[in-house]
């Protein structure tokens, strides 16, 4: 099935439904029906958005893509299964890829401790390749 990926516009409408309450409230409320592969994303973009290192440009676009996610309503409503998520999965892999040189290992490494909480011992293929490293991350750490 192709994913349905929401346009520019949509993403800028969306900055303003984001809120760290919010956030917290949304991932709570679906990390196991989502799965661990969205929230994985979206805990990147979170720690990437309040990194002091990434650029106000960047945090305006995660912020967007995170109120995107937090909406309960959206171009696939949540609740329909299996594709319910996949508009949000979208969303944040095409925020991701855009601010991908704001991510670290050190980051990722924070989302993945996020989710041994609460997936517990996951495994780490379930997670692998959602994240392309850049070179300049990796010599920075």
């Amino acid at each position: 099935m192709e994913q349905k990926q929401p346009d520019e516009k949509t993403l800028q409408d969306s900055q303003k439904h984001y809120s760290e309450e919010g956030f917290w409230n949304k991932v709570a409320g679906v990390a196991k029906k989502a799965g661990i592969k969205i929230i994985y994303l979206a805990l990147v973009l979170y720690y990437t958005a309040n990194a002091e290192t990434t650029s106000i440009v960047h945090k305006g676009i995660i912020y967007g893509a995170l109120g995107y996610f937090i909406l309960p309503i959206d171009l696939l409503p949540d609740p329909v299964p299996i594709v319910g998520f996949t508009d949000d999965m979208a969303a944040l892999g095409a925020c991701l890829a855009t601010v991908a040189m704001s991510v670290t290992p050190a980051i990722q490494e924070q989302a993945k401790e996020r989710l041994r909480i609460w997936f517990g011992d996951y495994k780490e293929k379930d997670i692998e390749g959602l994240i392309k490293n850049n070179d300049k991350n990796e010599k920075s750490n």
